[in-house]
């Protein structure tokens, strides 16, 4: 199981949001990609980015941070926020993001998903308020079914699912593993859980579900409830 350490980008700054909700961000680091580095440092081979102004606007809107995290580290990135069309895809990519996160246009677009996904290192990311997939920065909840949208990448050249529990994330009240296992089974993909993540036990139980390929975490990290020294010794079978 991988661990995605979790940079939000919102005006140049690393900040966490609870439930998605903008005008809750809390700022983290002026300087988002020293969090990057110390990520890598601290073993992880992999950083979860989200352009949140980007999520809402439906275009690049922190690309100086992005190219600077980029630059400086050297670790697989996978980015999403706003990511509508492939020319956008084509331009992260050129500057060496390794995987493209896919969220509201998956809903709005399935068939576009699945045509670039045949080009490109592809995740969609499935976010639910209450089951039904949210969008457009999770300002909305959609009619359709989470588990629905899964299934309909289970076959389309997509590389992993991100599944996100809206009602949870930012809040440290543990992580929705049933919620992800259901995305799991629904698609057959790899399936990458967040939202909520807490401590070491959240870490644990995932790492049991062995459906479950991936887990990405935010505030726990950042309010230190979580040391991801002992996150990373618990998915390599070292505690």
């Amino acid at each position: 199981m991988d661990i995605l350490p979790a940079i939000d980008l919102k005006d140049g700054k690393a900040v966490r949001l609870t439930k998605g909700l903008m005008d809750s961000a809390k700022v983290y680091s002026d300087e988002p990609w020293k969090l990057a580095k110390h990520f890598e440092e601290l073993g992880s081979s992999w950083v979860h980015l989200v352009d949140l102004n980007g999520a809402f606007a439906g275009e690049p809107k922190n690309l100086e941070q992005i190219k600077q995290i980029r630059k400086m580290c050297d670790i697989e990135i996978e980015l999403g926020g706003g990511i509508r069309d492939e020319d956008t895809i084509k331009k992260y990519v050129d500057l060496g993001i390794d995987r493209i996160i896919l969220g509201s246009v998956a809903l709005k677009n399935a068939d576009f998903v699945k045509e670039v996904a045949g080009k490109y290192r592809i995740a969609v990311g499935i976010d639910a308020i209450d089951g039904y997939v949210a969008v457009e920065g999770w300002a909305e909840k959609s009619t359709m079914l989470a588990t629905d949208l899964a299934k309909e990448f289970a076959d389309a050249g997509v590389e992993a699912i991100i599944c996100t529990d809206v009602g949870r994330d930012g809040t440290l009240s543990g992580v929705n593993i049933d919620f992800t296992l259901e995305i799991a089974r629904a698609s057959g993909l790899d399936t990458i859980a967040s939202g909520g993540v807490k401590d070491i036990d959240d870490i644990i139980a995932l790492h049991k579900a062995k459906e479950v390929s991936g887990v990405i975490i935010g505030k726990a990290f950042y309010e230190q409830t979580l040391d991801l020294k002992e996150a990373f010794k618990v998915v390599s079978n070292k505690l």
